[in-house]
C-alpha cells in the first residue's frame, strides 16, 4: 500500500439535518470506522445540513453547497453513499445526489476519461421494511453510470421487521450479519480503491 492513505468521503442522505439522531449516519459511521481499519481516512457529510440545490450542473449557483461537496467528492478514493429507505425508494436527498453527479458525465481529463473513473462507490442503507436490495441497485446503477467503481459486497444494510418501528440506531448491537457485510464492504472497496490509484483504467 502506499504510504498516503486512501480518502473515503461518505454522505448520508437522511431526510433530518443534524442534530437529529440518524441511522443512515450510525451505519456510514461504522462503514467508516471499518475502512479505517484498512487504512483509509475521511469523514462523514450529512447532506441535508447543506443548501445542495435541485438540478444536473456542477454549480447550480446563488449558494449552491455542491461545489464544495464535490470537491470533497473529487479528493477522495472511495465514496460511500447512505441512505434511509422510503416507500421503497432511496430517500429524496440520495436521488438528489445522483441528479448533481450526472454532471460528472461531462467533465473528463486530459485523457477523456471521467473524473470519477479511479473512483470506488459503496452503499448503506436502512429501514424498517424489506426493500434493501432494490434500493442498493437503485444506487448502484446509478453510481456506475456516472463512472465509479463497485467492489464485490459494496452494500451493507439493515432493515427492521416489517410495519415495526424500531430503528438501526436503537439496537442493542450492531447484528453479526450486519457487521460481516461492513466488513466486506470496506475490505473489498479499500483493496478495489488501492488498485485503482496504482492502475487507472485505461484512456478511451
Amino acid at each position: 500500500m502506499e504510504s498516503t492513505p486512501v480518502k473515503a468521503l461518505a454522505l448520508v442522505c437522511s431526510l433530518n439535518p443534524s442534530p437529529a439522531r440518524s441511522s443512515s449516519q450510525l451505519l456510514a459511521e461504522q462503514v467508516m470506522a471499518a475502512l479505517g481499519e484498512h487504512g483509509v481516512r475521511g469523514e462523514v457529510i450529512r447532506v441535508a445540513d447543506h443548501d445542495v440545490r435541485p438540478g444536473v450542473q456542477v454549480d447550480m449557483g446563488d449558494g449552491d453547497a455542491w461545489p464544495g461537496i464535490r470537491e470533497k467528492i473529487l479528493a477522495a478514493d472511495i465514496l460511500v453513499l447512505s441512505t434511509p429507505i422510503w416507500l421503497g425508494h432511496p430517500s429524496s436527498i440520495a436521488q438528489r445526489v445522483l441528479e448533481r453527479l450526472d454532471a460528472e458525465l461531462s467533465e473528463t481529463d486530459d485523457e477523456g476519461r471521467l473524473l470519477t473513473y479511479g473512483k470506488v462507490a459503496a452503499v448503506c442503507v436502512v429501514g424498517n421494511e424489506d426493500g434493501a436490495h432494490k434500493v442498493s441497485a437503485d444506487l448502484f446503477q446509478g453510481l456506475n453510470d456516472v463512472g465509479f467503481s463497485l467492489a464485490p459486497g459494496a452494500v451493507a444494510y439493515w432493515v427492521g421487521e416489517a410495519m415495526q418501528g424500531t430503528d438501526y440506531q436503537d439496537l442493542d448491537k450492531t447484528p453479526d450479519a450486519v457487521a460481516s457485510a461492513m466488513k466486506t464492504l470496506a475490505a473489498n472497496s479499500a483493496h478495489l480503491a488501492y488498485h485503482l490509484r496504482t492502475t487507472p483504467y485505461p484512456a478511451t
